[in-house]
């Protein structure tokens, strides 16, 4: 059996960015079935890549995502990996986490991370400087756990439909 890869992104200093980094670590707390694991990347660009090299069935990544929503909006999005390497991004910086520039050096490093999947929040303040989460991105958090939790169980459960049925795996 393969692993989900659940990554908390974002910079605790700018406000609400920090809704991916929050959520990973409230995650870090609970007790998980097997083989899922999370981690709080911040801006560590080049520590999710190489974490997205290892041999995951999904990747759930956790954001703050600007989409014209009210604040505190929680969404789930599947990600399509041609999609994405056609983006426009800028290049991996060490000091931001740029998810587009680390899903595109995944594949330039060989790696298929398998499903990927944004649950993102829309953001009320994105300023350098703002320590802490805004009330309504706050109040969000635990939507946030509650959709990962949701994911995770119905990952698992194909995971195990498939196993039943037969189908090869890897290992």
């Amino acid at each position: 059996m393969k692993q989900i890869l659940i990554a908390g992104i974002g910079n605790i200093f700018f406000g609400d960015d920090g809704f991916g980094c929050e959520v990973a670590q409230r995650l870090i707390r609970e007790p998980l079935p097997p083989r899922v694991r999370v981690f709080d990347y911040g801006i560590r660009s080049y520590d999710l890549a190489y974490a997205m090299l290892e041999p995951n069935d999904a990747v759930i990544l956790v954001d703050a995502v600007p989409r014209g929503e009210e604040p505190g909006t929680v969404f789930l999005l599947e990600l399509e990996m041609e999609r994405l390497e056609k983006a426009q991004s800028d290049s991996l910086n060490p000091h931001t986490m740029n998810p587009v520039a680390v899903l595109q050096l995944v594949r330039t490093l060989g790696g298929s991370p398998g499903a990927i999947y944004l649950v993102g929040c829309e953001p009320a303040v994105l300023e350098t400087e703002a320590l802490g989460l805004s009330k309504k991105v706050e109040a969000a958090v635990p939507v946030a756990l509650d959709m990962i939790r949701e994911l995770v169980g119905k990952i698992l459960q194909k995971y195990e439909i498939t196993q039943e049925d037969g189908a090869e795996l890897e290992k």
